[in-house]
């Protein structure tokens, strides 16, 4: 039913007419599941070892993720205004709310016993939740407003940052001077910009898009099996969300059972888990030259292959933090 969806916070029951005329956004719900089950099928290859390390956290992919998580919030910020106006319904906003709250609590639990170090404990999900009770203030504003807000959140990281966001308890604003580890972080800022964009884009068009459906005409009233697809998948997205990548890494094991991958070079997977860790961190250094400087440390001292096995903890060794910094100092270009 309806009110499985990810992206709705409590959409009333359309009419037949109405509901022919936004099956468009079931269908854009739909291509958004399956773009995230894409790329999550090749996080799950990378976790797996079928393709290099850092493929799904760099380059296109990188850019491909965050283009699918703006487009979740974007339609979540639209589908609150078909919801609540022109009338907030808190019965049925809190119950939406409370089913995206409660799967983002299993996705943080579930994540807490698969990945320890990683855990999702503010993910999209989260996001959408957090987004969704900020989003009521702006539904009885002007459009402009929404505008505004949007593209303040979108900028606050780039200038707001400080220590003071460097402890847990406040990594969820986005604000944080190192940014945390996890497998999905998507803080309110600045992915509180989508949502406002969707929420305000809605309050703008969304009227006027109806009335111009309304007059199309009905046509033969045949779906092409695919539109029903991803309109089954868009009104069901909370569910799929929560089973699809479960099922995704389930049949990746099952099929490294029958064909094991073959195992990538120490050294390059180094370097590039490295570069990926090295660009999150600290952007100012020069990551790649960095990288290659540790390396080269680490062989010579004897160090890679227990740091490889996991002997040594990176976090605490001694002559770890000195490879480090000194790096860093070679590495830094000259006045």
């Amino acid at each position: 039913m309806s009110d499985t969806n990810m992206t709705s916070t409590a959409e009333p029951q359309p009419t037949t007419g109405t509901r022919r005329r936004l099956v468009f956004i079931d269908v854009l719900r739909g291509l958004a599941l399956v773009a995230m089950a894409l790329y999550h099928f090749v996080w799950d290859l990378e976790f797996f070892g079928y393709v290099a390390a850092g493929t799904a956290g760099t380059g296109g992919w990188k850019m491909f993720a965050r283009l699918i998580a703006s487009s979740f919030l974007f339609l979540a910020g639209y589908s609150l205004v078909l919801g609540q106006r022109p009338k907030i319904r808190f019965d049925a906003f809190l119950r939406r709310f409370a089913k995206i709250a409660g799967a983002a609590a299993l996705i943080s639990v579930a994540t807490w016993f698969a990945f320890p170090k990683t855990f999702i404990f503010f993910g999209i999900l989260h996001s959408i939740a957090a987004a969704s009770l900020v989003g009521l203030l702006f539904l009885p504003l002007p459009t402009i407003v929404s505008f505004i807000a949007a593209a303040a959140a979108f900028a606050a990281p780039l200038y707001l940052r400080s220590t003071v966001f460097d402890m847990p308890a406040l990594w969820w604003v986005g604000l944080s001077e190192t940014i945390p580890r996890s497998n999905d972080y998507v803080p309110l800022l600045p992915w509180l910009a989508p949502f406002l964009l969707g929420l305000g884009t809605a309050k703008l068009v969304h009227d006027r898009l109806v009335a111009a459906l309304a007059r199309r005409p009905d046509g033969d009233g045949k779906t092409r099996l695919w539109t029903k697809a991803l309109v089954f998948g868009g009104r069901h997205s909370l569910a799929i969300y929560l089973l699809h990548q479960p099922l995704l890494i389930g049949l990746v094991y099952l099929f490294s059972l029958i064909s094991p991958p073959t195992l990538p070079d120490p050294k390059q997977a180094y370097r590039t888990n490295c570069v990926e860790a090295c660009s999150r961190g600290n952007p100012a250094v020069p990551c790649d030259a960095f990288c290659g400087c540790t390396l080269d440390r680490l062989v010579q001292q004897n160090l890679f292959d227990d740091l490889n096995s996991g002997k040594i903890n990176v976090n605490t060794d001694e002559r770890i933090a000195r490879i480090a910094g000194q790096c860093t100092m070679d590495v830094q270009p000259g006045d």
